[in-house]
């Protein structure tokens, strides 16, 4: 388990609010001891959950070209049939991993190909699990084609609390499966849209495992 880069300069703010914190509390209450204890106790809690948030586990990652598996820790929270609009432009099989704050925030690549398309779009900030989230929330659109021509769409979308997205590919770029493609920061979600006729591994409400969770499988055929 290591502390992933993204988290750096959050962490180091956290110490410093921290440290100023408890130092005028130190200075301005030095009589009220159960005062003081009690925000020591919430300083340390605070800090447990910036640095829980940031973790970066070590993974056996899984490999394989006939399946898809899922970029992001979380709960399905979405399967159906979806019109998809930006690229595509045709029905496909949508599936959303909701990442609550107590989730690994890693996006990992979902297939192992080329990236084809990759937009950014700024947006609103409304709750992941919002319907209109897909759309109109700050997000990425990644599409990555398998060695056998299959594309592959998903989204990295912000929620509520998250402020921030983070993505380490661009089109042309060769990606391997379950490597990390970005990092978004506190409460997020990422839609998955894949080809009518996929074969689906997972069910509503299930906990799903960035890169180890094997999502689907793609019809090769």
């Amino acid at each position: 388990m290591t502390i992933h880069k993204e988290g750096y300069s959050s962490i180091a703010l956290s110490i410093l609010f921290i440290f100023v914190l408890n130092a005028l509390v130190q200075f301005y209450f030095p009589d009220a001891v159960v005062f003081r204890w009690v925000i020591y106790i919430t300083s340390a809690i605070l800090f447990l959950i910036v640095l829980q948030f940031f973790r970066h586990p070590n993974i056996t990652v899984t490999q394989d070209e006939k399946m898809v598996v899922c970029p992001a820790d979380g709960k399905v929270v979405v399967i159906e049939e979806a019109q998809e609009t930006e690229y595509l432009k045709d029905k496909r099989i949508q599936v959303s991993i909701f990442m609550s704050p107590v989730n690994v925030h890693v996006n990992r690549n979902p297939i192992t190909g080329v990236v084809k398309y990759f937009k950014y779009h700024p947006g609103k900030y409304l709750v992941a699990w919002h319907p209109k989230s897909s759309t109109d929330n700050e997000r990425t659109t990644v599409v990555v084609e398998t060695h056998q021509g299959i594309p592959v769409l998903f989204r990295q979308i912000a929620g509520a609390l998250a402020r921030r997205i983070v993505w380490y590919v661009k089109e042309g770029d060769e990606v391997k499966q379950s490597e990390q493609f970005g990092f978004i920061k506190f409460g997020s979600r990422v839609d998955v849209f894949l080809p009518l006729g996929t074969k689906i591994n997972v069910n509503l409400g299930e906990t799903v495992k960035g890169g180890r969770t094997v999502l689907a499988e793609l019809v090769t055929d």
